[in-house]
């Protein structure tokens, strides 16, 4: 049994120790196995690793015998911008440089792209161009729907709900307003990660003033009971709805986030190949909200700041070419994740968590291997050129546990060991093939460590 100390992050210099005594200096060091924080000082961790002769092989036979590219599964924690994308994102910054709250010439061009993105983004959606609002992205809408809504209400009530299993810009947004006086419920989540419309209904009280439920969950992908909710949320017409739509873009569900009853929807473009720090949301005509961010009064004096047009304009074409065949694209992510679906599922001491379509979203997968932790199994993949992510790209380094799997009642045990595919659609089935063939070979390597 070999101690690995390794100071502030695993990438740095590493010192290995057998029997007190130093062996050798690794630099660059990936070993991320058995998992115990020390208590003091806190920037210290503890790896203790196991060693087994040829488990891992080093990086340069490992290029040789694998004699294939690299394969990128982790999409929903960001996805490359396209080329097309990119290049609308150049141009638009050589061009069209002036600021859209000019008056001169410069600037008038640059309004006039600005509101041709956001009429392409609304003619896509089937929305109005009044009803799409620029952001900076998916935590930023989040906030906004969230505490702006609570900030325009607070005469007309105090409580908000939402659910167990949402990203952290949309929990920390709640605990931050209960610390402001507001009271929040928690829905609880079924055995597959999914809240009940009948718990939505027993919850509201006379003072709720905003429900916000997510539309895909990012760590496992259940796909929420929009449409049920959408008919409790009827009854309710002055209670205010925001759904995350963040993971649900493109991906088959336009009809169940875009119903005639929400309120607010968010989205970020890095999800979808727009570039980083963009983002947007519809807010529903009629529909009040607080701007959180006061100045210049762009977005029609809800969200000020100079806008960033070539990022808009990239992220319009980014949607356009999201949507263009979505259906043929969404078919296509659906038979690579069940080709590893369908694969992984016959091997013991493997547990699944997205299970069968269409409560789970075509694009995520979420698995577990008995008593192998997620950043081992991550690390492993990697290895052998292959990308995928722990449960959540946003708390995966904060070695935070799943709230969703938490919520799911999942033994912590089994939580801990936890790994997400996350697909879009440029993956193929030929990459799943080879995602099971090292799934096959690093299983065999992991079963003599157990």
């Amino acid at each position: 049994m070999l101690i690995i100390s390794v100071k502030e992050r695993i990438n740095r210099t590493v010192q290995l120790k057998i029997n007190g005594n130093v062996n050798r200096s690794l630099e660059g060091s990936r070993f991320f196995v058995s998992l115990t924080l020390c208590d003091s000082p806190l920037w210290f961790t503890t790896f203790v690793f196991i060693m087994r002769k040829n488990f891992y092989r080093s990086r340069t036979n490992r290029k040789e015998i694998r004699g294939f590219s690299m394969i990128y599964f982790d999409n929903s924690a960001t996805t490359k911008a396209a080329p097309a994308v990119v290049d609308t994102y150049a141009k638009v910054s050589e061009r069209y440089w002036g600021n859209p709250s000019s008056l001169h010439n410069f600037g008038e061009q640059a309004f006039n792209l600005l509101e041709q993105s956001r009429q392409q983004i609304a003619d896509l959606l089937g929305v109005s161009l009044s009803e799409i609002l620029f952001t900076s992205g998916g935590t930023e809408g989040d906030n906004w729907a969230i505490k702006g809504t609570a900030i325009a209400k607070r005469e007309f009530g105090n409580h908000l709900i939402t659910t167990e299993v949402e990203h952290p810009a949309v929990h920390n947004s709640m605990e931050q307003l209960k610390q402001l006086g507001f009271e929040v419920t928690y829905l609880p989540v079924d055995e597959n990660g999914r809240v009940s419309a009948s718990d939505l209904r027993s919850a509201i009280r006379p003072t709720t003033i905003l429900v916000s439920t997510m539309a895909v969950n990012n760590e496992i992908g259940a796909v929420q009971p929009l449409a049920e909710i959408a008919d409790v949320m009827r009854d309710f017409p002055k209670i205010h709805w925001h759904i995350d739509a963040v993971q649900g873009i493109g991906k088959g569900l336009h009809d169940l986030i875009f119903n005639d009853r929400v309120d607010f929807i968010t989205f970020s473009g890095h999800k979808f190949h727009a570039p980083r720090g963009i983002g947007f949301m519809y807010k529903r005509q009629g529909r009040t909200i607080a701007p959180l961010m006061t100045g210049g009064g762009q977005e029609r004096d809800l969200r000020s700041g100079t806008e960033n047009l070539p990022a808009i304009a990239a992220m319009a074409k980014a949607l356009r070419l999201l949507l263009d065949d979505e259906a043929a694209k969404v078919q296509r992510q659906q038979e690579v994740r069940l080709t590893i679906l369908n694969h992984i599922k016959t091997f013991s001491h493997v547990t699944i968590f997205s299970k069968d379509l269409p409560v789970f979203a075509p694009h995520i997968l979420c698995f577990a291997i008995e008593s192998v932790r997620g950043e081992t199994i991550v690390h492993a993949f990697e290895e052998h050129g292959i990308y995928i992510s722990t449960t959540s790209a946003c708390s995966s380094k904060k070695h935070v546990e799943s709230s969703t799997l938490q919520a799911m009642k999942i033994d912590d045990g089994i939580a801990t060991s936890a790994v997400r595919v996350s697909l879009d659609e440029h993956n193929t089935l030929a990459e799943a093939e080879q995602f099971n063939q090292v799934f096959d070979e690093l299983y065999r390597g992991f079963a003599k460590l157990r």
